[in-house]
């Protein structure tokens, strides 16, 4: 390819990106919209770079705990963000907490993070990078700590007693790391302090290399698989139903996030929201 052809498709490809940016903000329900122009365009096709090619362990943190439980946005996504990856030839690892890997670990390889111990969150978290030696980490719709300490929901709460610490894996890692969240108060969202100085939440300083942006956690992830699968000139989002997980989450025990309610839900949106998204990446990705 000569240069003018490698500058003519990168081009094509960060216009796409933003495409696919102002889609997944379009609705602006916690203002990510507002925030957007704070993050360098084409922030979702440098996270999808990050991934393409990849065939070692990728760490895919979620699981946004809701008093016992936990939410159904983030776990939708991150197994979106496994089920392409291992297609594609990498080794996902989903990470998060005790309620919600216990229901999954028979169906998908987990590791679980120590769940109120924050004194020795980072000991454990070096111990592990060493260990699986991740070429890449995603945190998807995880509390993020706070300036002081300390994590909280979107209604201001303290939730620290529920929550394990993931926070040090992006700290200590040496591969990248990309977060995706979608109202201040997750990992990555460090990246934009200024900008969501004004929502009404607690933020998240914890940051990344690559911060995704989305009206709900779970369509992030649909932003990196497009891209990944026109590359791949595999229909990645084809093979995605957030109905069928959020079916599969829901009669383990999730909630939706903002009504806490066991419903099939992520973030009071029906999921019908979820397959319009997917409708339409596909469509930007010439699948349909």
């Amino acid at each position: 390819m000569t240069d003018l052809n490698k500058n003519q498709s990168n081009h094509r490809d960060i216009e796409l990106s933003k495409q696919i940016e102002d889609l997944l903000v379009a609705r602006n329900p916690r203002g990510m919209k507002d925030v957007q122009t704070a993050l360098q365009p084409g922030y979702y096709l440098r996270a999808a770079q990050r991934l393409q090619g990849l065939t070692g362990t990728i760490l895919i943190g979620t699981g946004f705990p809701v008093t016992d439980t936990f939410e159904t946005d983030g776990p939708v996504g991150a197994i979106a963000l496994y089920n392409a990856l291992e297609e594609l030839g990498a080794y996902p690892i989903l990470v998060g907490g005790e309620s919600f890997l216990s229901l999954t670990e028979d169906e998908y390889r987990v590791h679980k993070l120590l769940e109120g111990d924050f004194t020795h969150a980072k000991e454990e978290a070096i111990a592990t990078l060493a260990k699986l030696k991740p070429q890449a980490i995603i945190s998807i719709e995880r509390p993020g700590l706070a300036e002081h300490g300390g994590y909280f929901n979107m209604r201001g709460e303290d939730i620290s007693a529920y929550c394990a610490c993931f926070d040090h894996y992006l700290n200590e890692a040496t591969c990248s790391t990309i977060a995706i969240g979608d109202g201040g108060n997750e990992i990555g969202m460090g990246n934009i302090t200024q900008a969501i100085s004004g929502l009404d939440i607690t933020p998240s300083v914890t940051t990344c290399d690559e911060l995704l942006i989305a009206d709900v956690s779970n369509w992030g992830a649909y932003g990196i698989l497009a891209l990944l699968g026109m590359w791949s000139n595999i229909d990645l989002l084809g093979k995605v139903d957030p109905t069928a997980v959020l079916k599969y989450i829901s009669a383990r025990g999730s909630v939706d996030g903002v009504t806490r309610e066991n419903n099939l839900t992520e973030d009071s949106f029906p999921p019908s929201y979820g397959d319009e998204i997917i409708l339409n990446l596909r469509k930007l990705t010439k699948f349909i």
